[in-house]
């Protein structure tokens, strides 16, 4: 079950019903039929990176000399803002036209789906993570397949769902990660204040 509840963080935090906008605007420029080859491909490039950043953000958190619960307590703060920001959309939205018309790297693989928060929650795990390190790498998998199956589908669903059933959704998602965060920020504020459970 430790497993499944970090894969349902790393998949909220990488927001695939926010992303959906962004995958429909960026491949619009893009061929039909080469539309899915290249989500597929910046969706490989995405799982590079998280796994990337799950191998060696650790070093870079432990070179800092950074504790456990401070590492954790940021995290729960990072999460808290992402969840504001899916609450509470700003007018940016889309990152704009692209030059050249297909993606590369940027912005589906980077910032869309292994943006830094994504990261940045990834490198936390890794620090707080008390279980097996091959838990993580699964959680990882799993939380990417569950976000590719759903960017891949990305036009249907926002036939589907209509931009308000996107937005229910996104703002669903945002709710969740507060409750997230703010169980993260409590576990760890007791543990720094060796207070009990």
């Amino acid at each position: 079950m430790e497993i499944l509840g970090i894969a349902v963080l790393i998949f909220l935090v990488t927001d695939p019903f926010g992303n959906i906008a962004i995958f429909i605007a960026a491949l619009k420029g893009v061929s039909p039929e080469r539309r899915l080859r290249v989500a597929l491909r910046e969706l490989l490039f995405a799982l590079a990176l998280l796994l990337l950043f799950l191998t060696f953000g650790d070093k870079i958190l432990s070179g800092l000399g950074l504790s456990r619960e401070s590492i954790a307590i940021a995290g729960g703060i990072i999460l808290f803002i992402i969840a504001l920001r899916l609450i509470f959309p700003r007018p940016e939205g889309v990152l704009g036209d692209l030059p050249g018309g297909e993606p590369m790297l940027v912005p589906l693989a980077t910032p869309a789906v292994a943006g830094p928060s994504a990261l940045a929650v990834l490198m936390t795990l890794r620090n707080t993570h008390q279980g097996e390190l091959w838990e993580l790498y699964v959680a990882v998998v799993l939380a990417w397949a569950c976000t590719a199956l759903i960017l891949l589908q990305a036009a249907f669903l926002q036939r589907f769902l209509g931009d308000r059933g996107l937005m229910a959704v996104e703002r669903l998602t945002g709710m969740l990660l507060i409750m997230l965060s703010v169980d993260m920020l409590l576990d760890n504020l007791q543990s720094v204040l060796h207070l009990n459970p």
